[in-house]
């Protein structure tokens, strides 16, 4: 190997350490949208792994906090057992203890979140997000990615139409996985979230990408997004 070839494999590995800091000190707020199969989670571990930034589920959330019996936690719960949605006040107060957190200091990604018109208005008094990118995917692929799902006893999933188990594995399918239930939580999806893409549209801060492409593909463009920020 040459001093020259030497000179440039030092150049590429300095800068490559040089995007990974630049990654990890980017602050990143990110409200990550999308219907059920198109994709969020896998590219929200990827995003989250880029920039450090956890991925918040107000789901999750909230059953952390009912199991730690928290204030919050018993003021949830207290819904939830009488079978009542939870007030955007009790939702909001549960986000705003999850962003004091020091694991949010370089931002976050929400997932599922903000439902409503006024949650998204109560999340810019807490703090206002710097993009909203909503994966976009045809109803028929993703009808065809989620009822082509199959999960292996080691709990791998599978899918017959892009990476069926190995012929003989014995696998089954979520009795929800049925086209008819997937376009009833599609049409819930759009109902619940249509206003709120309109909402941040006005803001300007909303992008649409395709769901539908290769998973580097998407992921790819996501970062160049993420890293064009101001």
């Amino acid at each position: 190997m040459t001093y020259f070839s030497l000179a440039q494999k030092d150049i590429c590995e300095y800068s490559e350490t040089l995007n990974f800091q630049r990654d990890k000190e980017r602050k990143v707020k990110l409200i990550l949208m999308g219907a059920p199969g198109a994709g969020k989670g896998t590219h929200a571990k990827e995003i989250s792994k880029k920039y450090t930034i956890p991925h918040i589920s107000t789901g999750d959330i909230l059953r952390e906090e009912v199991r730690k019996d928290s204030g919050l936690g018993k003021k949830a719960k207290s819904y939830m057992d009488s079978g009542k949605l939870l007030p955007d006040d009790v939702i909001i107060e549960i986000i705003k203890k999850r962003l004091q957190e020091d694991d949010c200091k370089k931002g976050y990604l929400f997932d599922g979140f903000p439902r409503t018109i006024h949650q998204a208005e109560l999340l810019d008094e807490v703090s206002v997000p710097d993009a909203v990118i909503y994966l976009k995917c045809p109803d028929d692929l993703i009808i065809k990615r989620l009822t082509g799902r199959r999960i292996g006893k080691n709990g791998r999933i599978y899918n017959v139409y892009f990476d069926p188990p190995p012929e003989g594995m014995e696998v089954y399918q979520r009795d929800d996985d049925n086209e008819e239930t997937i376009r009833k939580r599609l049409q819930v999806f759009y109902d619940t979230f249509s206003p709120i893409m309109d909402f941040y549209k006005k803001k300007g801060i909303f992008h649409e990408l395709r769901g539908d492409e290769e998973k580097e593909v998407v992921i790819g463009k996501i970062f160049t997004l993420l890293d064009g920020l101001k």
